[in-house]
């Protein structure tokens, strides 16, 4: 992570000491987002109250208006001379019982026979009572002498006919005292309410601080359009996976290309073998061959305030600067080759210089002639049955290599070949080169080490008699693996590299087409891998042996032999 995402995620940004974080804000808005719906719950909660307040009230004075002018005691009276005298304590005593501010027994006339006020009595009743001369009993609220109340009006029946009215109320004011009781509970909850979704929200705003390294949202969106960018144009492939994740949190483009992994989530398992089987912690620099590349691989665990949060994995393809560089061994190689048969011809030249000096004549003749013709032989033996350039400077070329390490390596009678066809040139630098370099390292493990190099076109009828091989049980072998992958038209090229190394098991050579699999010591070997690779983009098999000596053989169809 650069300098600079470090400053942002740790508040360093210009002028983002100033800005609210993500979690910041979010902690604001919902205080006040839950503010406002508590607030509104509870005015609600206030408006319900009062109204189921006035719907008991309503049919709390109904009850009683109902209940006084159906006691026999109200018609007795109203029966009397002065209905007030037995009226009005009756009616007082009842309202103070049921709690209602009036109860007023009015004539016809709505003149008052009873009233919580007794300078009151005699007047005429204010409030509507057309409905109950009609026999109906109703509910209303409205304004009179005590100020605004619910009141009930009932009509008052004597043998059938209404003789009398009776009214009871209760003020709004007793009504709003009634609600008001109800208020602290209600505010309580309220408050309640609002300090649990404050925690509720600060927990909240905690954790998204945690997960945004409290970042400001246009923090944020400037890191996701730089980090998107970024993805999209380095040219590296990459790939992280989480910390206990199996599937990959980011893949970009290039990794996708270099991979050839498909569409959408990709899982650890889509990786080629040897990635999946490589270790989880730091990794530098390790080669990887696919089919089609030769990949260069890092991976590094990312952590955070001393946490791991993930794994990042690197990859550059090396595919061309590792075929490059093959090229450039051979061609060192052959220098080296050079550089040694210059050496060693001055040394010959000096002795002959010497020789004549002394008036040897015939020996210096004879010695000058003796390894010239040794060596003119072998170049005119390969480059009669080795129709490719290439292949023989390199046959000759590792000849020379291999005497300068004491190892004997013989090109067999057998070797005969027009062209190289499938491969290129270079396919066949890299596929014999490696062969050889492979057997000359395991033969120089012991003593009087050689390496014997078979290179042939393998036609079916010559692979199936043995009597057209120099060793039969060599022709058998050529045949079995040229049955395998026999074309149409029966012809192959045939590699069989043998040395006197101790040979590898069947299951270190299936390893050898992994990444950078190797048994030298000194170095990541990628030879046998880059074999593998080679041998499969042509559809050819090879196979490896141990007795009766250490060899791998090679066999490539060839889609046209004529």
């Amino acid at each position: 992570m650069g300098t600079r995402e470090k400053q942002v995620l740790r508040g360093e940004k210009h002028g983002g000491r100033g800005r609210l974080s993500l979690a910041g804000q979010a902690f604001v808005l919902q205080l006040v987002v839950l503010g406002l719906v508590i607030g509104i719950g509870a005015v609600l909660a206030v408006l319900d109250a009062r109204h189921d307040s006035d719907v008991t009230t309503s049919r709390e004075v109904t009850d009683v208006a109902l209940a006084v002018a159906d006691a026999p005691s109200t018609i007795e009276a109203l029966r009397t001379p002065d209905p007030t005298a037995l009226l009005q304590p009756v009616t007082e005593r009842t309202r103070m019982a049921t709690g209602m501010d009036f109860i007023v027994v009015m004539a016809r006339d709505r003149t008052r026979y009873t009233h919580t006020t007794p300078a009151l009595i005699g007047q005429p009743f204010s409030g509507n009572i057309d409905r109950a001369l009609a026999g109906e009993t109703f509910t209303e609220t409205y304004t009179g002498t005590l100020g605004p109340s619910i009141r009930a009006v009932t009509p008052v029946y004597d043998d059938g006919r209404i003789v009398a009215l009776v009214s009871a109320g209760v003020t709004r004011a007793r009504i709003g005292a009634q609600v008001g009781t109800q208020l602290p509970l209600i505010l309580g909850v309220a408050a309640a309410g609002l300090v649990v979704a404050a925690a509720g929200s600060f927990l909240l705003s905690r954790r998204i601080r945690r997960q945004t390294h409290g970042l400001a949202p246009d923090e944020l969106r400037t890191l996701y359009e730089q980090h998107d960018a970024v993805l999209h144009s380095i040219h590296e492939g990459l790939v992280v996976f989480g910390p206990n994740a199996d599937g990959a949190e980011v893949v970009n483009d290039e990794a996708r290309r270099l991979l050839d992994l498909p569409d959408g989530p990709v899982a650890r398992a889509d990786l080629p073998i040897s990635m999946q089987r490589m270790s989880w912690g730091v990794v530098r620099d390790e080669m990887h061959v696919t089919t089609d590349r030769i990949l260069l691989v890092n991976q590094d665990v990312v952590t955070w305030e001393r946490r791991p949060i993930g794994t990042v994995i690197t990859i550059r393809d090396h595919t061309e600067l590792r075929t490059v560089m093959g090229e450039l061994d051979s061609v060192r190689g052959f220098a080296e080759s050079l550089r040694a048969q210059a050496h060693e011809s001055a040394n010959r030249l000096h002795t002959v210089i010497t020789m004549v000096e002394l008036g040897r004549y015939r020996e210096a003749v004879e010695f000058a002639t003796a390894e010239l013709q040794l060596s003119q032989a072998l170049i005119d033996r390969l480059l009669a049955s080795v129709g490719d350039p290439a292949l023989a400077a390199l046959l000759l070329g590792k000849v020379n290599q291999a005497a300068e390490r004491g190892i004997e390596l013989t090109i067999t009678e057998d070797t005969a070949l027009d062209s190289t066809a499938p491969l290129s040139a270079q396919e066949t630098v890299t596929l014999v080169g490696n062969l050889i370099d492979n057997a000359i390292d395991a033969a120089a493990e012991g003593d009087a080490g050689w390496v014997e190099v078979t290179v042939r076109q393998q036609d079916a009828s010559a692979a199936a008699d043995p009597a057209l091989a120099p060793e039969p049980a060599l022709a058998i072998e050529m045949a079995a693996a040229f049955d395998s992958v026999r074309p149409a038209n029966d012809s192959a090229l045939y590699m069989r590299v043998a040395d006197s190394g101790p040979g590898m098991s069947a299951e270190a050579f299936a390893r050898a087409a992994e990444r950078g699999y190797s048994t030298k010591a000194d170095h990541q070997g990628l030879g046998l891998a880059l074999v593998h690779r080679l041998v499969d983009r042509h559809s050819g098999v090879i196979d490896t042996e141990r007795d009766p000596e250490s060899a791998v053989t090679v066999t490539i169809p060839r889609k046209d032999a004529r």
